[in-house]
């Protein structure tokens, strides 16, 4: 969590670049990704000289060591001036980038294309400055810098992209319960969220009481200090994203370095595409132990350029139940995931629709559903949604369902938060006054969740005018698998009671006697 010296200082900034002429967000954070990243190579270098100088070995650098390499470095050229400066990062370091060697995930394979958009001297030096501030060192706070650039991405992209709140990313990788020796996948990653909000997780739930510290304004830290077994995994094999936006790959490449995993598996692909069995096999079916997504609804895709094995298991063009079925393709078997679909998914009437429902319950074990409230994405969109949680394999006994109406922000256009920023998220350990509880019922799906996942307790779960409940396999195929909360929720309608007709009558003509008096004596006084 960041302090609040460090908010303003990104406002600030973020204001600059608006003035500056640079109105597009996702520009606003590409130039300030390039910015990081031209830093935390010099940081890096200064790092691998210190190990050089102590060991006496030679180590790969990221700058050659003649005059003209030592002036791409950071510490260098911050002091130039800022027409000086514009000119020496457009022409020598930006393009310098392709040129680096980080390890597996190659973020420099994003940052080849990096190009020079601040014009506005002024403005280039206050991001030079303000960058140069920055705790990038600090592992436990560079990912919430980044976080909080992200949050500023209030505009939707196209074909259907929008970033997914990371409250309710929280949410579904705490109910699928992460664990450091898993690998994960999303197949439309976007900014990297729920590969980020993973790795968030893992440190908040593998750092010992000395690993957890709190900072000068109350926020707590976690090192993730129980991780280090795990270390390598993490950093080159636990972590996969594709997407078709090399934007959006370049900041989730950033967004993943920025929180400690240094060769994240982040590739240029479009997961539904044909061409996706050719070039990643080994990636393509049987492969990661969760997929965590929020799919974008585009539409119809061109069923020729679709992996024909997706049309066997659904036939159809729309992209949200392709996704669906890839994501059961990439599973290994028991497998769990955590998807992010349209209503329509849920109660669609097509034969397509009909099979992959049927599909999940029948030769896979679903779950459960988490009914969404339709502003939770605004401004992008005000689509009513809902969370599928299904594990690969098995068959389904029965489903648990969550009617969840309040995420703890408003559900308009403004999304303000509702509760206290520490009690905002799942946060099962924070007690909840029953005010905030109709504000935000993440930490009641969550801790509801976990009760029913360690006792599989039906009985707990049979009444369906409570939030949660349990529906069994059965009936839902009885339905046509449809599987909208609204089909088996119950709901207590309270009687009315109204008085008789003539006494309502008299009231009213009693009423209206009270009325002509009134106005007689205003008449009167006239």
């Amino acid at each position: 969590m960041l302090t609040g010296s460090l908010k303003n200082d990104i406002d600030k900034l973020w204001e600059k670049f608006w003035t500056g002429g640079i109105t597009n967000p996702l520009t606003v954070i590409e130039q300030i990704s390039y910015l990081m990243f031209a830093r935390l190579l010099d940081s890096q270098e200064s790092i691998n000289e210190r190990k050089a100088a102590r060991s006496g070995k030679r180590f790969e650098r990221h700058f050659p060591e003649d005059k003209a390499g030592q002036l791409l470095r950071w510490q260098n050229f911050k002091n130039m001036s800022g027409a000086e400066m514009r000119s020496h990062l457009r022409d020598k370091v930006f393009p310098h980038f392709a040129n680096v060697q980080m390890g597996q995930g190659d973020i420099a394979e994003f940052m080849r294309d990096a190009e020079m958009e601040i014009k506005n001297e002024a403005v280039l030096i206050s991001a030079i400055e303000m960058v140069d501030k920055l705790p990038l060192t600090d592992s436990d706070i560079k990912g919430d810098i980044y976080e909080y650039l992200l949050s500023k991405l209030t505009t939707a992209g196209i074909n259907g992209q929008f970033r997914t709140p990371r409250h309710i990313i929280d949410l579904m990788v705490a109910m699928v319960d992460v664990q450091p020796e898993h690998t994960v996948c999303d197949p439309a990653c976007g900014t990297a969220g729920f590969l980020a909000r993973t790795m968030e997780y893992l440190n908040k739930t593998h750092s010992s009481e000395a690993g957890t510290f709190t900072d000068d304004e109350g926020n707590l830290h976690y090192s993730g200090d129980q991780l280090e077994p795990y270390r390598d995994h993490i950093n080159t094999a636990m972590f996969w994203g594709f997407d078709f936006d090399t934007t959006m790959l370049r900041v989730s490449a950033m967004n993943m370095l920025l929180h400690g995993v240094s060769s994240p598996n982040i590739h240029y692909q479009d997961s539904l595409n044909k061409s996706f069995k050719d070039q990643w096999p080994a990636q393509e079916q049987n492969a990661f132990d969760i997929m965590l997504a929020n799919p974008p609804f585009k539409g119809s895709l061109d069923a020729s350029a679709t992996n024909p094995d997706l049309l066997k298991m659904v036939k159809t063009k729309k992209t949200e139940l392709l996704f669906v079925a890839q994501i059961l393709r990439m599973l290994k078997l028991g497998g769990r995931s955590a998807t992010i679909v349209p209503d329509g998914v849920l109660f669609g009437s097509s034969k397509a629709h009909q099979q992959l429902r049927k599909t999940l319950i029948e030769a896979n074990q679903l779950e459960a559903i988490v009914s969404l409230p339709s502003g939770v994405f605004k401004p992008y969109a005000g689509v009513s949604t809902a969370i599928l949680f299904f594990t690969k394999g098995g068959c389904t006994e029965n489903v648990w369902f969550y009617d969840l109406h309040a995420d703890g922000r408003s559900l308009d256009d403004k999304r303000t938060a509702l509760v206290s920023e520490d009690k905002f998220g799942p946060l099962p350990s924070i007690e909840l006054s029953e005010e905030e509880h109709t504000k935000n019922n993440l930490p009641d799906c969550l801790a509801q969740w976990r009760a029913y996942s360690k006792t599989q307790d039906t009985a707990s779960f049979s009444d369906r005018t409570q939030p949660a409940f349990l529906v069994p396999a059965s009936e839902i195929a009885a339905n046509k698998y449809d599987l909208s909360i609204n089909r088996y929720k119950e709901v207590i309608y309270e009687e009315e009671k109204y008085d008789p007709p003539k006494a309502i009558l008299k009231r009213m003509k009693a009423l209206e006697k009270e009325i002509m008096r009134e106005m007689d004596e205003l008449e009167r006084m006239l």
